[in-house]
């Protein structure tokens, strides 16, 4: 399978200018050969825009921005992640991505499980804790949410649910390019894994995005990064890879999950 990420400048509440450049990209996308096309984090809004703004623009997992998402995918015949605020029926607010594949169809809809500083909490209810791992082409694929890649358990946890490719759009900002340039790749590595982080670029309402976007091998490999500025990046999953790298790395089965139990004590 083909993959590829849009990093992109936010276009903040510009909804409707955010649905025309990823309906540009996916065809662009498409085009290439590509079947997955990952975007940002909170994509469709813009990240640092506020709680009142927030409010105004969340929408239903199945609401008309999704049903345009839906339209787009159908019509380059590619799956499609964005990030975007979700109202759900109870009325709370959640950092969402959403996954349209290639027909049209909702595949997995995941809410950001660890909020990343004021900022976020402001804005956002925590997700509940699913981490679904669902098939997309023969694939295997879970999906995190930027901070959330930062704590081990979040990929380790995909990882023995079967993941084979991790999907991280993602709205890091300077000074933690740490995370765009070794955290990402270590987590590829530790859970022989394919990684996929989709960021910003440029700046946002006083944030600086750190760019660094990039697709990572289960070996730890950078097969594609960006650099600062726009850019669509795009790679080729090879299953021998995978196979390769699962026979030759222990991590997984040499675990001792007897010893770990102190970790989730508070």
């Amino acid at each position: 399978m083909r993959i590829a990420l849009f990093q992109c400048a936010s276009q903040p509440l510009d909804v409707r200018g955010n649905l025309d450049r990823l309906r540009s990209q996916a065809h662009e996308a498409a085009a290439d050969g590509v079947q997955l096309l990952v975007c940002p984090e909170m994509f469709l809004t813009g990240y640092n825009i506020g709680t009142d703004a927030v409010i105004q623009l969340a929408e239903a997992v199945d609401g008309p921005s999704a049903m345009e998402v839906v339209e787009i995918a159908q019509s380059c015949g590619i799956a499609i992640v964005y990030g975007y605020p979700e109202r759900s029926e109870d009325g709370q607010i959640y950092n969402a991505v959403q996954l349209i594949d290639g027909q049209g169809k909702s595949r997995c809809n995941y809410r950001k499980t660890h909020l990343f500083g004021g900022m976020d909490r402001a804005m956002f209810a925590p997700g509940p804790g699913d981490y679904p791992v669902v098939e997309l082409n023969g694939w295997k694929l879970g999906m995190l949410i930027c901070y959330d890649l930062e704590f081990p358990e979040n990929a380790r946890r995909l990882a023995l649910a079967g993941a084979e490719l991790i999907l991280v759009p993602t709205a890091n900002m300077v000074p933690y390019d740490f995370v765009a340039q070794v955290t990402v790749r270590a987590r590829a590595y530790e859970n022989q894994c394919y990684v996929l982080y989709a960021n910003y670029c440029a700046d946002e309402c006083g944030i600086h995005y750190c760019g660094q976007s990039s697709i990572v091998g289960p070996d730890g490999h950078m097969l594609g990064m960006a650099e600062h500025d726009e850019e669509r990046i795009a790679a080729t999953l090879d299953r021998a890879l995978l196979e390769n790298v699962r026979a030759d790395n222990f991590y997984l089965p040499d675990r001792r999950p007897e010893l770990y139990g102190d970790l989730t004590k508070a």
